[in-house]
């Protein structure tokens, strides 16, 4: 199984109703497959300083953020390889970098600030971020359902749609189930469409026609602002 290690990327997000879904999958059907992994469990764990730093910097919406994670595709032992992932945004472009490391260890070094086993580049800009943000945690584990589209013609178009995104403060390992605090309404999807270009008229049109505007929305953000901010410190945050 080959995996993308390195994205440079616009990821623009939309919340979608059922019948709004609907509309742009019928739109997409003449253009769009999805992809060979069909409906999957995206788990991640979302590492952060003990006064969430990285988290509250992120709502604030600056030019430049950055955010640090584990990701497995599927229920994963302590010596299963899984991505660690560098996300940074700068200007509405999104750069990401990851390598593979068994759980395990990549918990142990991303918690203790030893270095990856990892001799590459991107292994050092993690451990770069690991000395500059210090006493990083585990935050948030997050997972959720996803649907990934990819384009029939030329380009990198990517459309996701996620679903029952479910947030937790506990059994921070991939070997845990699925279970946690619902992030999303019910009957709303969480659409991502991604590319380094621009979107297709087709696309644009069915957005217009069906009453779908850009959000800004961020799983983690989400799951800060509905449990995490209340449980450490109490009372409603703020916009």
């Amino acid at each position: 199984m080959s995996y993308q290690m390195i994205f440079k990327r616009y990821e623009l997000k939309y919340l979608l109703d059922a019948q709004q879904k609907a509309a742009v999958l019928r739109a997409m059907e003449p253009y769009m497959r999805l992809d060979e992994y069909g409906r999957t469990t995206i788990r991640n764990i979302y590492f952060d300083t003990p006064n969430f730093r990285l988290i509250r910097r992120s709502l604030e919406r600056p030019a430049y953020k950055e955010k640090l994670r584990l990701r497995s595709y599927a229920q994963a032992s302590d010596e299963k390889p899984v991505f660690v992932e560098l996300k940074k945004k700068y200007e509405s472009v999104v750069y990401k970098r990851r390598i593979t490391c068994p759980q395990r260890a990549a918990m142990d070094c991303l918690c203790s600030g030893k270095p990856l086993p990892n001799p590459s580049q991107i292994a050092q800009e993690i451990n770069y971020f690991c000395s500059y943000y210090q006493g990083l945690t585990p935050a948030v584990f997050l997972s959720y359902e996803r649907e990934a589209f990819y384009t029939l013609a030329q380009g990198d178009l990517r459309v996701t749609f996620d679903e029952n995104i479910l947030s937790r403060r506990e059994g921070f390992s991939f070997a845990d189930g699925i279970y946690g605090t619902q992030l999303l309404d019910k009957g709303l999807s969480l659409m991502e469409v991604k590319t380094s270009g621009s979107i297709p008229l087709w696309l644009a049109r069915c957005f217009s026609e069906n009453g779908i505007y850009k959000t800004s929305f961020s799983k983690y953000g989400a799951a800060y602002q509905k449990t995490i901010h209340h449980e450490i410190w109490g009372g409603a945050l703020r916009a």
